[in-house]
């Protein structure tokens, strides 16, 4: 078998595709990249065999651990097209802090995994910059993470991504939509950005194939390159869902009084925010109902939000029934708050003035566990 011959300086492991020097030097600036993302109860550094965090018990009566592992799927596939990857990090850690708010939950601290086939430089830096900047925004920690280099395994230029949240909940304020939801609440919804990180699949297959289109195609319907368009950064609105609780749902429960006794607060009615839904792969047929009880329907009414360009346009050209895409992307609506009937105007007000345009799309109807769109 014929050996490549390879310069005395060069190692054997990088002649094979796995440069372990340039893995350590690149990762040299990871303590200054995540220094932002810092929270009260990190513990150790970063590097270590595993990420420590020490979850402060005085803060809470029963807490909870909440967690959620994801993607960003096929997105990455227009990162690659434009070698743009800030936004990719962003993405990851706003749909994990989504997918724990949803139960009430804060996050406490955030693991990534990054597979390549070589490792770039500039690719893991503007990754890992988003993973801190996003971090940072929604009050969690980087941790820890892997990078694994896998010659052969990935086509070149190409990675994939996925990350791991940890957050916390009181046990009494976790939101179980189940017990909660009943007839005649009403149905919130918050804007997403865009597509958010699903349905590129499909959307790809419309604007590539059917349409003819480059990521660097000017459209004007979206009023900016296509590229520009489906990187938009997945939105995050752990805060808001935070600032929401403590609003409508009232405080948490105090840990201790004064002489050690623990303090109980008087039973609250029936939560006011009853359940929340983050708007992903399924669209709102698939998740809404995820938060119903069995003898309830969430009624989606078409017209009551702005349908983003970017869906009037994949409607237009894709030859999707219509059906299907409340089934594939969330049309505009990132995340839906079913609320008491009575609160409804005054959350929809709350969410606004913090900068989310949001309206509300229906109500809770009897029915058997189905969210229609009508």
């Amino acid at each position: 078998m014929k050996v490549q011959a390879r310069s005395p300086r060069t190692k054997a492991y990088a002649a094979a595709g796995v440069d372990v020097d340039l893995g350590n030097r690149v990762k040299a600036g990871l303590p200054a990249l995540l220094a932002a993302t810092r929270r009260p109860g990190v513990l150790g550094k970063v590097g270590g065999f595993g990420g420590l965090f020490a979850l402060d018990l005085r803060k809470y009566r029963q807490p909870i651990l909440v967690s959620s592992v994801d993607g960003v799927g096929t997105k990455l596939k227009i990162a690659f097209a434009l070698d743009r990857h800030d936004t990719i990090g962003q993405d990851l850690v706003n749909h994990c802090v989504n997918d724990i708010a949803v139960l009430g939950a804060e996050p406490l601290f955030f693991l990534d995994y990054l597979g390549t086939g070589r490792l770039e430089p500039h690719v893991f830096t503007q990754i890992i910059r988003g993973f801190a900047q996003a971090c940072a925004q929604n009050r969690c920690a980087l941790i820890g993470g892997e990078t694994a280099q896998m010659p052969g395994f990935y086509r070149p230029g190409e990675y994939d991504v996925s990350g791991t949240i940890v957050g916390v909940a009181e046990r009494s304020r976790l939101l179980d939509g189940p017990r909660a939801v009943r007839p005649g609440d009403a149905v919130l919804g918050l804007a997403s950005s865009g597509l958010h990180t699903n349905g590129y699949s499909l959307a790809r297959k419309i604007f590539f194939e059917q349409m003819g289109l480059e990521p660097t195609s000017q459209v004007p319907e979206l009023g900016t390159t296509l590229g520009d368009e489906l990187l938009k950064v997945h939105l995050s609105y752990g805060p808001l869902v935070q600032a929401l609780l403590r609003k409508f749902n009232g405080p948490a429960p105090s840990r201790a009084s004064a002489g050690g006794r623990t303090a109980r607060r008087p039973a609250r009615a029936r939560a006011t925010i009853r359940a929340l839904a983050h708007i992903t792969g399924g669209g709102f047929v698939d998740n809404v109902p995820r938060v119903l009880p069995r003898d309830c329907d969430a009624i989606v009414r078409k017209g009551t939000w702005e349908v983003l360009p970017v869906f009037r346009v994949l409607a237009e050209h894709g030859e999707v029934p219509e059906a299907e895409l409340y089934q594939v992307f969330n049309m505009g609506i990132g995340m839906v708050a079913l609320v008491a009937p009575g609160e409804a105007e005054a959350i929809l007000r709350f969410m606004r003035r913090r900068g989310h345009r949001a309206w509300q799309i229906g109500e809770v109807q009897h029915g058997s566990g189905r969210c229609r769109v009508v």
